[in-house]
């Protein structure tokens, strides 16, 4: 994402997608085409959208660490706790939202359903491991990355090495990955 984008968004996407074709992080003619505005703290950010972007990751991480300065690029994952106080910890039905390792299992979709869904009838929510199950099967999500947002309204996402959240883990062994 990018912080401070003052004036016409869709400049700004062109000018950043021949920047990084330039830079050779977009490979093989790939381009961002999506990408969301929202105003914070008085600037304007733009959240680009990676799905089906063919990108080299290391030469953007390198990219951004170089352009910080004129650019203001971040991740995510970093806006969101420095910045807004980290993701919301509770679902949109207001019930604290459990913590399920997802970071570092397998990620197929139907494996992340399946630990979220469990994770979910532990913390006795049996009705919202259903829910989460009919909603991503059923058509709701288009994209797994709709259906990791999805599955993140219902759960804390962490990571599998997080020992505070044991119960959740697989049981297969580190050896057995």
């Amino acid at each position: 994402m990018l912080q401070g984008c003052g004036g016409d968004p869709q400049e700004w996407l062109e000018g950043i997608n021949e920047m990084l074709a330039d830079a050779g992080i977009l490979r093989n003619g790939s381009r961002f085409e999506r990408a969301s505005l929202f105003e914070h703290d008085g600037h304007t950010n733009m959240l680009f959208d990676f799905e089906g972007v063919d990108l080299d990751v290391g030469k953007l991480a390198m990219w951004r660490l170089t352009t910080y300065g004129t650019i203001g690029g971040t991740w995510l994952s970093d806006y969101v706790p420095n910045r807004l106080g980290g993701f919301l910890e509770k679902s949109e039905l207001g019930v604290e939202k459990p913590p399920c390792p997802l970071i570092g299992q397998d990620g197929n979709i139907f494996n992340l359903v399946g630990i979220a869904a469990r994770t979910l009838r532990e913390a006795g929510l049996r009705d919202q491991a259903k829910e989460l199950t009919h909603r991503i099967f059923s058509g709701e999500c288009h994209s797994y990355g709709e259906a990791l947002c999805l599955i993140g309204e219902y759960v804390t996402i962490t990571d599998i090495n997080d020992h505070s959240h044991s119960k959740c883990r697989n049981s297969r062994t580190d050896h057995e990955r």
